[in-house]
């Protein structure tokens, strides 16, 4: 694993300027409290990589759980954790306001144990399978594995749009998988046990239990502080309210309309920072990160937004 360089981190000040054009005000409270955790175990990580990164023979063997917590949110370099909070910034923005404050948080905190879970089954499987132990000792950091489920979330979310792929039209539904392959043709150290983990937990979500399961917990564990038919949502000035919910579509009143979540990304395209990134030395070092984790917005661009 490649440890992190020394001196100007330019990567970090390219991810700041985006939070700052995009508005702080702007930004949902659990997406925003997201990326500061991210950028602070950056800048003071509770212990270096080598410490901090996910694998069976650490994990397992080992009995170092605390790994499962620290792994997502440790980063290689500064330009790993700029395309990853990035990628973070855009999903934020769109699925906290569609799901609501505490309940992205409750999915982004069960995502991130769910798939470094699933990233040690899978890496114990192919040790076993290949007969290759080498697999046990493959260590990750990183938030693209949950990156990946979020984006599967997403799709599912706004379905019937394209993506472009190493500029190729891809419908949103197979988006995942054409740039986990995409990945791993241009990058072949990253970790492809890592970003397939991240899909899987995406789709246990969507097409599996795990909603359910999730739903019951949060009955059990916790009480609804609002009435029935309501759901919280952050206006454009980070102050919260509620907005009518009504799953099957029958509303009684009509209350305050939600305001407008294009605010959110304060004139600023998808594609736009994208481009942007690409200038800023992409290709020049994708080719010498060695990561578990890469990030899941170079290869990819949203035709629809939802």
């Amino acid at each position: 694993m490649q440890r992190r360089s020394r001196g100007l981190n330019a990567g970090l000040l390219l991810l700041l300027s985006q939070i700052f054009h995009v508005g702080i005000s702007n930004i949902p409270p659990v997406t925003l409290a997201a990326l500061a955790v991210n950028i602070w175990f950056f800048l003071s990580p509770l212990k270096p990589l080598l410490g901090s990164c996910l694998s069976v023979e650490k994990c397992c063997q080992e009995k170092e759980w605390q790994r499962l917590l620290l792994s997502p949110f440790h980063h290689a370099d500064d330009w790993h954790l700029y395309f990853n909070m990035v990628s973070l910034l855009w999903k934020g923005i769109h699925l906290e306001r569609r799901l609501g404050s505490r309940w992205f948080a409750y999915v982004v905190t069960t995502f991130s144990l769910l798939t470094g879970l699933v990233y040690l089954v899978l890496e114990f499987a192919l040790a076993e399978f290949m007969d290759e132990p080498g697999f046990k000792r493959n260590c990750g950091v990183g938030f693209s594995g949950v990156l990946f489920a979020l984006k599967v979330l997403n799709n599912h979310y706004c379905p019937g749009g394209f993506v472009r792929v190493l500029g190729f039209p891809v419908p949103s539904r197979f988006g995942c998988w054409a740039e986990l392959l995409a990945i791993h043709l241009v990058t072949p150290g990253t970790s492809f046990a890592g970003h397939l983990a991240g899909i899987l937990v995406g789709l246990l979500y969507t097409h599996g239990p795990l909603k359910k399961i999730m739903e019951t917990c949060a009955g059990i564990f916790s009480s609804s502080n609002g009435y029935p038919g309501q759901r919280p949502y952050f206006n454009n000035s980070g102050y919260p309210g509620f907005q009518d919910y009504y799953p099957h579509g029958r509303a009684t009143y009509h209350a305050e309309a939600p305001r407008n979540y294009d605010a959110y990304t304060a004139g600023l395209s998808e594609e736009e920072q994208l481009e942007r990134a690409l200038q800023a030395s992409l290709w020049d070092r994708a080719g010498s990160l060695s990561l578990s984790a890469m990030p899941t917005t170079f290869l990819e661009i949203t035709w629809t937004a939802c």
